[in-house]
């Protein structure tokens, strides 16, 4: 244990590390920034990857990619102008939106929703029927807690089948590890890697096996910035989505990019995570073959889950026109090749 704690500081050190020096690319006229979800972790090589492999360059933008602190955030940070553009959580953008943020999704990279719940090889958890009686740990405020009765009911349990503690984000791995609870509730293309890199194995239960299968992150911006620049929009969407899938056809040469900025990641583990973010590319509705496009029945599910579970007002107008728009993106294709600028 004193090992593993060893490396998770190590891990939260690089990621404060990044937090302050940040991954640039210039400033002026055609500069734009882009904040994350979170601080820097494994999962976003291939977005520094769009960045050092020349795909903004080439469409004239001088990008800088800027950590996260929260999905809310991001999207908060575009609605008031701090930053051009957000990676955000689809349910986060929607609960945004309902409280007045004037901000719509344009690129949905991550299709799929990485909701998990996260459990620890060897430890007895295999399946989803090995939960009743165990211990799961979530963050107090966080989607999945809201939802977690969804799941719950999908697995046709009850309150208090399965015991719920509240923790904080950067506790629950260790409390895992620690066996303070039997699993977390959590992003498995975060989670998982992060074990990995503490030498362990994880077991993941994916939420959409049990066919809660939602949108995931995608780029938010602001709706001023669609109107009064729209083509920039349109320039950053084609680097962003060549740039991501890029990296998803080289993973090891996108960890090489991730390692130049980020240290105390493995090549293995980075490659995991990409492997992981990349499974989510493609969704399965009418748009599942184009890279990054929504449609109206998938972004009503969100309006309606976000109304359930993440305090829409049940009262709210919100529509999918609302929410989203494919007016700016010209996507791309499965097994489509990509090729470095």
């Amino acid at each position: 244990m004193r090992n593993s704690t060893r490396k998770i500081a190590a891990i939260v050190g690089a990621v404060l590390l990044v937090a302050l020096s940040g991954c640039t690319s210039g400033s002026g006229k055609n500069s734009m920034t882009l904040m994350l979800d979170v601080a820097y972790l494994p999962k976003h090589a291939p977005f520094i990857s769009a960045v050092e492999r020349g795909f903004f360059k080439a469409e004239g933008i001088d990008l800088t990619v800027m950590p996260g602190s929260g999905s809310t955030n991001t999207v908060t940070s575009v609605d008031t102008g701090k930053v051009d553009a957000g990676w955000a959580d689809f349910g986060a953008t929607v609960t945004s939106q309902g409280r007045g943020a004037e901000v719509k999704q344009v690129n949905l990279l991550q299709a799929r929703s990485a909701y998990a719940v996260v459990a620890l090889a060897g430890t007895g958890i295999n399946g989803w029927a090995d939960l009743p009686g165990k211990t799961v740990a979530t963050e107090g405020a966080g989607a999945m807690t809201a939802m977690w009765p969804y799941a719950m009911s999908k697995l046709g349990l009850k309150e208090g089948d399965v015991n719920v503690v509240h923790a904080t984000s950067g506790s629950k791995i260790p409390g895992l590890l620690a066996g303070q609870w039997d699993a977390n509730l959590a992003l498995y293309v975060s989670d998982e890697p992060a074990i990995d890199a503490l030498d362990r194995k994880a077991v993941v239960l994916k939420w959409s096996d049990l066919g809660i299968d939602l949108y995931g992150n995608g780029i938010v911006v602001s709706d001023e910035k669609l109107r009064n620049d729209p083509e920039q929009v349109r320039r950053f969407n084609r680097a962003m989505q060549k740039g991501f899938l890029w990296a998803c056809q080289h993973p090891a040469e996108a960890a090489q990019d991730f390692q130049k900025e980020v240290s105390g990641f493995e090549t293995k583990t980075i490659t995991l995570a990409i492997g992981e973010q990349c499974a989510l590319n493609w969704g399965t509705g009418e748009a599942a073959d184009q890279f990054g496009v929504m449609d109206d029945a998938g972004v009503q599910k969100m309006i309606d889950v976000a109304r359930q579970f993440l305090g829409l007002n049940p009262a709210s107008h919100l529509t999918p026109a609302d929410v989203y728009s494919n007016a700016y993106l010209e996507p791309l294709h499965r097994n489509e090749t990509i090729q470095a600028p």
